[in-house]
């Protein structure tokens, strides 16, 4: 969806310019935008210390497990694990027979500071329009007109 236009509004020689629908929308975009480059980043670190908890013969199996739902409609950002993917919770949690790495809670813990920083850089963009639209764009281009 391309950004929306600014709306002008003459009435009685005076011009009303709104530009709320256009700040909601980069609100909202730069928000998605963060969410996904933070779940990149916990995916991440959590094959990595999949790796180094598990072992390479097993790990790969468990690093598919482990993924990342930026959802829209919700704006918000759900990291887990795949459903029916026993090795994968169980290794998570821990169960009788299986003791607990808690790979996904360490990896999320241990990074609370890049999660913020991430989100800030993305969120004080808004007050420079160019620069929030290059963040918004995913294929890489340049701007909300290119499309």
């Amino acid at each position: 969806m391309a950004m929306p236009r600014t709306v002008r509004v003459r009435r009685n020689g005076v011009e009303f310019i709104s530009n709320i629908d256009r700040t909601q929308y980069t609100l909202k975009q730069l928000q998605m935008a963060g969410l996904r480059e933070v779940g990149k980043m916990i995916r991440k670190r959590v094959m990595q210390q999949a790796k180094l908890q598990v072992g390479m013969k097993r790990s790969k199996r468990i690093m598919r497990s482990f993924q990342y739902w930026a959802r829209k409609r919700e704006t918000d950002l759900i990291v887990g694990i795949k459903h029916n993917t026993w090795y994968g919770f169980e290794q998570e949690l821990g169960t009788h027979g299986q003791r607990k790495k808690a790979i996904l809670m360490n990896a999320v813990f241990s990074n609370i500071d890049d999660i913020r920083r991430i989100m800030g850089i993305y969120i004080e963009s808004i007050e420079n329009e160019n620069r929030a639209a290059g963040l918004i764009r995913d294929d890489g281009g340049w701007g909300p007109d290119n499309e």
